[in-house]
């Protein structure tokens, strides 16, 4: 038997301001788009915002039904947006913020099983990192490097 280790290293930003200018804007585009969710069933917001290669941002945030499965998360709706509309252009980073109307997040708050798995499958096409930065509704940003930071065993293509 052996016994492998895992570990990650993540940065720790103490509030917007303390962000590189670009990815405070970036931050500023995610909170935008999470006061726009669609969430009357969990009332719990998020929003996400994606600099592609080309210097376009794309919004996302989640959209709920009252049949569970059938919404979709504002990690998804962003990557899913920017490789319909702009395929082939690389995912530089992602600014994600989720908050719940009743009482203000101040955690970090990752993005959930699925949409990593979603961040993988462009991750690995375009053949680069993207950098992911995350916050509750206010406060802390941590940011990691790239999508295998957070999901160190990627299910990817090679797989199949």
């Amino acid at each position: 038997m052996q016994e492998i280790k895992i570990t990650t290293t993540l940065t720790c930003y103490d509030n917007i301001a303390e962000l590189p200018e670009n990815v405070q804007e970036l931050m500023q585009s995610a909170v935008e788009a999470r006061k726009k969710a669609y969430a009357p069933y969990s009332n719990f917001r998020v929003g996400a915002a994606l600099l592609l290669e080309n210097g376009e941002t794309i919004q996302g945030n989640n959209q709920e039904n009252a049949a569970y499965p059938s919404g979709l998360c504002a990690e998804r709706v962003a990557i899913f947006h920017a490789g319909a509309t702009y395929p082939g252009v690389k995912i530089k980073q992602i600014a994600i913020t989720a908050t719940s109307d009743h009482h203000v997040n101040k955690t970090p708050i990752p993005p959930c099983g699925s949409c990593r798995q979603s961040i993988a499958e462009y991750e690995m096409r375009q053949e680069s990192p993207i950098e992911i930065y995350f916050m509750g509704g206010e406060g802390k940003i941590m940011k990691s490097d790239s999508l295998k930071d957070l999901l160190p065993l990627i299910f990817d293509k090679s797989y199949l």
